[in-house]
């Protein structure tokens, strides 16, 4: 993102870059139903028997929750669907108080993951199942992660999830290492050093992860102490959201430039540019859909971006702050190099990548660089008053070794299909070839008399984009790349076109 920070170095404070909300889950080795019925064996219990089995351990597991909150002085309530329990949260912890341990449980009744007896042949046997269940939201501040919350479903297999913030965790981080800062909820909008708070946000994907999610786990369970006590939890990464956060100088100073963004990015992104900030490419086999939704909210916009199971959002943040988030649900879409076995043969390669939690280094790798091609693509957008003798420049002829080069018409139909062809999301990373542009223009064809005459065609057109310095031929290939000034201008032509004339679809050059 060197071109976003260049262009508008006056303008910002600082460049912070974290993970924002990050859900673990925690499995016990008994999630499936034969390794259910395993362990009740073991236990010398009967599957007719496992409600009973059930409802008991239920029971010590609410009782433990109840005699903690007695314990502690710390309220236990249940929770309204429409309530954010974090928020309520904070605002206990405020009101009492607490600065560390406890500050409250909520319990609430959910639909979970669970088993349930059916006859068969021979004898009964569990089955999966998802049945409503009460769930208890244990809310924890620490010093080192902030304040946080365990989820334990009260049923076998008694799955944990644990939700942490991680501008609360760098927070924790910058208080120990005596560096100034100011935080308004889950934002800094101001850091004193940000090279160093971005150096101790890095240090997340370090941590001894599993370590520090079973401890939290062990202190709200009790059967891990006795009943469950040789079973050690499997963490994965159930969601991750990474935030780049721009902290410009004064709400006045972003305001305008959102504006101009905000509609940039809802008219002018499409699926191809989409993929290509995620590092994918748009093709036959994605099944998935891309989906762009803006919304104006107080006190300002947000537009998301939801490219299969998997997002990127630009929103304001207390009115000073551009934030890029992108949320990564489904990992398998994305590659991680790790050894393993391909075609029989074992060795290192590129796999998909899975929920694992060692795997959280390459989570920041993949929503960094996704957030930094979103301020890349960002960076060409300029006001058009700003730029207006540019524009008029590239309607005029350019002569060339005595021979006149006609200019380029933002009106003209088949000028915008050019625009569109070229300014595609995926020539980001490796440029675009003259067969490319002519499949964009002309569609494909098996006659190699009309393919020679189009390409034919294309060549003079990428002559004259060249002549108007907006594209430029890469070294020792058959390839183009646009310009600094091409993506300014033809992404300006392009949002105008279709924001004054939304209804009419880019038709194909004659």
């Amino acid at each position: 993102m060197e071109r976003f920070a260049e262009k508008f170095k006056k303008e910002i404070k600082g460049v912070i870059g974290c993970f924002d909300r990050v859900v673990f889950k925690g499995y016990l080795p008994i999630c499936s139903p034969d390794s259910m019925e395993n362990f009740m064996a073991h236990q010398g219990m009967l599957i007719k028997d496992f409600k009973k089995f059930v409802l008991q351990a239920s029971a010590r597991v609410k009782g433990y929750a109840r005699g903690m909150v007695e314990r502690m002085g710390r309220p236990m309530r249940k929770s309204r669907g429409a309530d954010r329990k974090e928020d309520e949260a904070r605002a206990i912890a405020r009101r009492d108080g607490v600065t560390q341990g406890l500050v409250c449980v909520f319990t609430a009744l959910e639909r979970c993951p669970t088993f349930s007896v059916r006859p068969a042949e021979g004898r009964p046997k569990l089955i999966f199942d998802r049945r409503p269940c009460q769930c208890l939201y244990f809310y924890f501040l620490d010093p080192s992660l902030g304040l946080f919350h365990v989820r334990l479903q009260t049923w076998f297999p008694f799955t944990v999830q644990i939700c942490l913030n991680g501008h609360d965790v760098l927070a924790g981080q910058l208080d120990r290492k005596g560096i100034e800062y100011e935080k308004e909820a889950n934002a800094f909008v101001w850091i004193a050093d940000c090279e160093r708070a971005q150096s101790l946000a890095d240090g997340f994907v370090k941590r001894d992860w599993p370590r520090t999610l079973s401890y939290w786990a062990r202190r709200i369970n009790p059967l891990l102490k006795d009943l469950l006590t040789k079973m050690d939890f499997h963490w994965v990464v159930d969601q991750a959201e990474y935030a780049t956060d721009v902290i410009f100088q004064s709400p006045q100073a972003l305001e305008p430039l959102f504006e101009e963004w905000f509609r940039h990015a809802s008219l002018c992104f499409g699926a191809d540019d989409l993929m290509t900030f995620l590092g994918r490419k748009l093709t036959g086999h994605f099944q998935g859909e891309v989906i762009t939704r803006a919304k104006r909210r107080w006190p300002g916009a947000r537009i998301r971006h939801r490219i299969g199971k998997n997002w990127i959002k630009m929103y304001l943040k207390h009115g000073c702050i551009l934030r890029i988030e992108t949320v990564i649900n489904y990992p398998y879409d994305f590659r991680i190099r790790r050894f393993g076995t391909r075609q029989g043969c074992r060795g290192v390669d590129w796999f998909p990548m899975c929920k694992a939690v060692g795997n959280l280094y390459r989570y920041q790798e993949i929503c960094q660089a996704s957030n930094h091609r979103y301020l890349e693509a960002l960076a060409a957008v300029e006001p058009v008053h700003k730029i207006r003798a540019q524009i008029a420049s590239i309607a005029q002829p350019v002569k060339r070794n005595g021979r006149a080069y006609r200019g380029f018409n933002p009106a003209s139909k088949q000028d915008i299909a050019l625009f569109a062809a070229v300014c595609r999301g995926e020539h980001m990373v490796r440029g675009f070839r003259n067969d490319f542009i002519r499949e964009q223009l002309f569609g494909t064809t098996n006659d190699p008399k009309l393919r020679r005459r189009h390409g034919a065609a294309v060549s003079r057109l990428l002559k004259r984009l060249h002549l108007h310095e907006l594209v430029a031929k890469i070294p020792h290939s058959r390839r183009w790349r646009i310009t600094d000034k091409g993506q300014l201008l033809l992404t300006t032509f392009l949002k105008l076109h279709h924001h004054h004339y939304p209804e009419e679809a880019l038709p194909r050059a004659a």
